[in-house]
């Protein structure tokens, strides 16, 4: 999961995050437990959050 320079620290994703794998200090940040699953990516309002290709 890439999280870019959009990212407000706002943390809709980690809320909505089942795995729990996202935090927010400042800024959001995956952390290793992220499976990519792109769960997150709806409630981002900046649409900061990109699933690698």
């Amino acid at each position: 999961m890439n999280i870019n320079d959009n990212c407000v620290g706002c943390g809709q994703c980690a809320s909505f995050c089942k795995k729990g794998a996202i935090e927010v200090r400042g800024r959001a940040r995956a952390t290793d437990a992220c499976v990519d699953c792109g769960m997150c990516i709806p409630y981002c309002p900046v649409k900061a959050i990109e699933v690698p290709a």
